[in-house]
């Protein structure tokens, strides 16, 4: 039987068969998993032959974790005070790098693409030797390249006018900064395309107006671009912490994987659920303070 269908129900259908893929994955590998881990952490979940074990906890593996577990609290504060300080050192520099590479200049596009390259390179071998993680990448001579990305320039800095170790909180606020800036920047492709094409976006008008009124470009940069992007400061705000929180090389994330590996889920499940508690706290702070002070375009 043959259904004459006009050609817009066709392609509607089309759509749902699409969607309808995107779904049914959705659910078998991200839905049930989630719902799944949520109702181990309040079990003590143990492998056996062919099936898991699970015996009921309550709030067990939570109380367990802020109460008794002495590493993940420590690691959990090490994670929002590098969180903290990181964010808007990111925001600073993509915002500053987009201003630059939106002027015009030749190599234009080379300068874009080379700020952009970590996004695509940023993961295997490359990234572990970038980062002077060699170890794990599988290089023979990891020596040789023991200083290609050496960042303790500071140190010796400090060291060669003598005040190295005269404050030893700053002293290690420096190093730490610097030592970390490589991955800072690496962290910054998607920022940086983000606040590009919000400043591509500001209107024509708004610049001739300025340039009529004979404002400079620190007037200009505080009166007219930084209103019309912060919109984008929200959001790269937001994917700037989510990005920090999740990436699986923090201290939290390796303690919670690590425990995962000692085939003990409940527990591991109730971390996770913690630490994803917490990243949306922090998150709906962030977006209800900036709201209030974001420029909106109507």
């Amino acid at each position: 039987m043959r259904l004459n269908l006009s050609y817009e129900k066709k392609k509607g259908l089309y759509g749902y068969g699409f969607i309808a893929l995107w779904f049914i994955g959705s659910l078998m590998f991200f839905i049930i998993p989630v719902i799944k881990s949520f109702i181990y952490s309040f079990y003590d979940v143990k492998p056996d032959v062919g099936a898991l074990v699970m015996s009921p906890l309550g709030l067990d593996n939570y109380k367990r974790a802020f109460m008794v577990d002495p590493d993940f609290r420590k690691n959990l504060m090490e994670v929002l005070g590098s969180t903290l300080w990181q964010t808007p050192i990111i925001i600073i520099f993509s915002l500053f790098v987009a201003i630059i590479i939106n002027q015009k200049f030749r190599g234009r596009t080379f300068a874009r693409a080379v700020f952009f390259l970590p996004v695509i390179i940023a993961t295997g071998p490359v990234y572990a030797i970038i980062t002077n993680n060699l170890d794990t990448s599988g290089t023979a001579d990891a020596d040789q390249f023991s200083t290609m990305f050496s960042a303790d320039m500071v140190d010796q800095l400090l060291e060669f006018v003598g005040i190295y170790g005269f404050n030893d909180k700053l002293t290690e606020m420096l190093s730490t900064m610097t030592s970390d800036i490589l991955n800072l920047v690496w962290k910054c492709g998607i920022q940086i395309i983000i606040f590009l094409s919000a400043l591509q976006g500001i209107p024509t008008s708004a610049k001739e107006a300025a340039a009529i009124e004979g404002a400079t470009s620190w007037e200009f940069f505080w009166k007219i671009t930084l209103p019309y992007v912060s919109p984008m400061i929200l959001v790269n705000l937001v994917y700037t912490i989510i990005d920090t929180f999740t990436d699986p090389t923090n201290v939290v994330m390796e303690q919670v994987l690590s425990v995962q590996d000692d085939w003990k889920y409940g527990f591991s499940a109730a971390m996770a659920w913690s630490y994803f508690a917490i990243v949306l706290v922090a998150v709906g702070i962030i977006f209800l303070v900036m709201n209030k002070i974001v420029y909106y375009d109507d």
